[in-house]
């Protein structure tokens, strides 16, 4: 009996802290005049940083946090502070993150969702932000594990953070998605934006130094519409933020007296994206191009690892692949059996674990005489292989080394809704 009555006691406590807690969470969200939340399969971090952007230009104090390739929160003056977990990453961080926000006196905040689980992404929403507005940049294939096998079941899951008598803003194209996205926007009152990357024009896109997506431009645009701030604004603060870690730039260099062009896609993991992508990068080359691909796989991922051993060989076009990371044996077979020739697969991860002048000889070597290279990274971006790469191509660009960032001016590659939604 008194074990029960000592339980029961427990409870109650439980119970009353809780609902102390959420009580003064709840004041502080009443606090925001604005609340976005973000969420979609590609480009939520970009998306993040960029609506933020054109909050602060509009005058808004504005704070932001990002959970993508690098988690951050985004401050008043757009800097960057980042997040330093001492634990694996919680949804429960979000409702932590708002009430050290408290002493900043933030009247907007934008949140990146973080959580991949569809009863997560709706307790999320429903406990933790309340957003007055809600984003699904798109619908690709990833998380199958977890939010379904085919791209309606994900778009449903995506849409269970859609905020209650709000608005939904998407830049996803497809109508059968589409509809998905605006059932489950009208069973929670609210209404589904769909944003237009036609209207997305190319000299906007030009002002970013990085490949900026029309689609993403497009999501940040029409949530400023929904809060009243004119184009010019928007766009104006856009620019102006901060890049997420993951977007793509290229970078012109010379590896050991070759020229090479560097394309950092490490964060570009699913189908879709890789081959919309790749079309982006076709201008920069020529019947003198070499293209090289990295394979970067972790090993906590080995199912990406074997969908791209396919993706590569049977959607892309490249002359040489690199394996970094782990799955090696695994890809390579992959790649084999669909076709892609043996000798020009060149195993650089784990199975070696090469010093980095040993990945920039074999770079090198695939290179002939009076040829240059595309070479681009993707799948993922965490392994030693893949870490010491980016740092390199980073102390080149640092000490302004072989040659020019060519990453500015590429609104003209944008043509027409990115010609990536239609797979033109």
């Amino acid at each position: 009996m008194f074990e029960l009555l000592l339980t029961l006691i427990i409870y109650l406590i439980f119970v009353a802290y809780w609902r102390y807690r959420q009580k003064g969470h709840e004041r502080r969200l009443q606090s925001y005049r604005v609340r976005i939340h973000v969420n979609g399969i590609r480009g939520k971090s970009t998306v993040t940083r960029l609506v933020a952007g054109a909050l602060r230009e509009a005058g808004y104090r504005t704070l932001a946090k990002t959970t993508g390739s690098a988690a951050a929160i985004v401050d008043l003056d757009g800097e960057d502070i980042p997040i330093d977990r001492r634990g694996p990453a919680n949804v429960k961080e979000q409702q932590d993150i708002i009430e050290t926000w408290e002493p900043l006196g933030a009247e907007a905040m934008v949140i990146e969702c973080m959580a991949l689980q569809p009863q997560y992404q709706e307790w999320t929403e429903r406990m933790v932000l309340r957003a007055h507005i809600g984003v699904i940049t798109n619908v690709r294939e990833d998380h199958q594990d977890v939010m379904g096998e085919t791209l309606p079941e994900i778009a449903a899951s995506l849409a269970r953070m859609c905020p209650a008598n709000g608005y939904l803003v998407t830049a996803e194209y497809r109508p059968e998605l589409q509809a998905i996205l605006r059932r489950e926007a009208e069973r929670r009152g609210s209404q589904l934006v769909v944003a237009d990357p036609a209207q997305v024009r190319d000299e906007e896109v030009a002002q970013f130094d990085y490949l900026a997506f029309k689609d993403n431009l497009a999501v940040g645009l029409a949530v400023a519409d929904l809060l009243g701030i004119d184009r010019e604004t928007a766009m104006r603060g856009m620019v102006q933020s901060k890049s997420d870690v993951g977007v793509v730039r290229l970078q012109r260099v010379t590896l050991r007296g070759k020229p090479v062009i560097w394309a950092n896609l490490f964060a570009v993991n699913d189908r879709e994206s890789m081959i919309i992508s790749m079309k982006l990068l076709e201008p920069y080359s020529n019947d003198r191009t070499v293209k090289i691909g990295i394979l970067n796989n972790r090993y906590d991922r080995e199912r990406r690892a074997e969908q791209f051993g396919n993706v590569a060989a049977q959607d892309l076009s490249f002359d040489w692949l690199i394996t970094f990371g782990a799955y090696e044996d695994l890809v390579t077979r992959k790649l084999t059996g669909n076709g892609f020739p043996r000798e020009r697969i060149v195993n650089l991860g784990f199975s070696v674990n090469p010093p980095l002048d040993q990945i920039l000889d074999s770079i090198a070597a695939m290179i002939p005489e009076g040829h240059q290279a595309m070479l681009v990274g993707f799948v993922n971006i965490h392994t030693p292989q893949a870490e010491m790469m980016l740092a390199y191509f980073e102390s080149l660009r640092a000490d302004h080394a072989g040659g020019r960032a060519v990453a500015g001016q590429v609104g003209y590659l944008q043509r027409q809704r990115f010609e990536m939604a239609h797979g033109v």
